[in-house]
């Protein structure tokens, strides 16, 4: 009995107790390190925007009539000046030539009063004073006459032009609000087209007032890059420059309305479409980056794990300007040149040894 309890006492006296630390304290945890690296950084403002087209004319007619020939194609594009659709012009064309003929009945008998008035000025001596005042102002009359007569073609002239309805503008047209053979007014609401100017295009975005000042600083120097960029917030469909600033700020939300203005001649934008604009307000020379995985969160800020000399870690506070494509660009707490872990950190505290391992693999096994 005794010998089987000295067999057991001895049994736990070979096994080392699983939590009882080694001798030369804790291992070295393995981490991914980098250095904080330093280049020039582009500062970018970030707001939602709407694509606007650069013009947008609804096409209405000026004048009454059957719409006798539709002359464009739906989403056609046309420049300033085309053909988009013809009124009857008969109606109008009537109206011309009788403005015409009554300007040339009245020139008859202003030409007749003329050389009676002539003939009066002549035998003045036995022609009474009120007859001769009587004849010029009968010329006056109808030379007045003829006056109105031009103004009246010229009115019809007008009207007959407006039978013919052209673009106002170089752009697109899009659906077709009527059909050929209906009698159009110039009271109708929806007109007959809506051509809208795709290149260029605009983008209106909003960005915090407190933005405000940097912009106009910026903009007051020289030209502004704007990109545009899709919904995912990493294609950029189109680069343009900030065009207007507005003159008043919004009370209700604290922002400020602004206008960029992109060449389009991809057409990659399109009017009405959401995008993402972003704002280059300057570039940072000589910047400092580090892996966005570098910067940690903590109850009392921003923070990265610094490694010392002696391989160990101090939790070091640092201040972030922007993160951008993976890189967190310091403000302050770095110091080029500095190693930083850049993965593992969750097995870390202040004060922690640690050893280098192969990028992306915190937790490879030692060799």
């Amino acid at each position: 009995m005794v010998g089987l309890m000295l067999v057991i006492a001895g049994g736990w006296g070979c096994r080392p107790h699983a939590g009882k630390p080694t001798a030369g304290g804790p291992p070295p945890v393995p981490v991914v390190a980098g250095q904080v690296a330093q280049k020039d950084v582009p500062i970018y403002l970030d707001g939602l925007g709407t694509v606007q087209a650069f013009n947008a004319v609804t096409v209405h007619v000026q004048v009454d009539g059957e719409l006798k020939k539709v002359a464009f194609i739906e989403g056609q594009d046309v420049r300033a000046g085309d053909l988009l659709a013809q009124i009857d012009p008969a109606p109008f064309r009537a109206q011309f030539e009788q403005a015409a003929a009554k300007k040339a009945q009245d020139e008859a008998q202003l030409a007749n009063a003329r050389i009676e008035l002539d003939r009066d000025l002549v035998a003045a001596t036995a022609v009474a004073r009120q007859v001769i005042d009587t004849q010029k102002a009968l010329v006056d009359q109808l030379a007045a006459q003829v006056n109105a007569d031009q103004a009246a073609i010229d009115s019809a002239n007008i009207q007959l032009a407006y039978t013919t309805i052209t673009s106002p503008i170089d752009g697109r047209t899009g659906l077709r609000l009527v059909d050929q053979g209906n009698i159009v007014h110039t009271t109708d609401a929806n007109g007959l087209v809506v051509v809208t100017q795709l290149k260029p295009i605009s983008v209106m975005f909003t960005l915090p007032e407190q933005n405000l000042p940097a912009i106009q600083k910026e903009h007051a120097a020289g030209d502004i890059t704007v990109l545009a960029v899709d919904r995912d917030n990493r294609t950029v469909l189109a680069s343009g420059k900030l065009a207007v600033i507005d003159n008043q700020i919004d009370p209700t939300t604290g922002t400020i309305r602004m206008k960029a203005t992109f060449p389009n001649e991809d057409l990659q934008l399109w009017p009405g479409q959401f995008v993402n604009a972003r704002l280059l307000l300057t570039t940072r020379k000589g910047g400092l980056v580090v892996p966005a995985s570098v910067v940690q969160r903590g109850p009392e800020g921003s923070y990265a794990f610094v490694i010392k000399e002696d391989q160990t870690v101090a939790v070091q506070p640092v201040k972030v300007a922007q993160i951008e494509n993976g890189e967190a660009l310091i403000n302050e707490g770095l110091h080029p040149g500095q190693e930083v872990v850049v993965d593992g950190q969750y097995r870390l505290q202040a004060g922690s040894k640690v050893k280098m391992t192969q990028a992306g693999k915190p937790g490879a096994p030692e060799q």
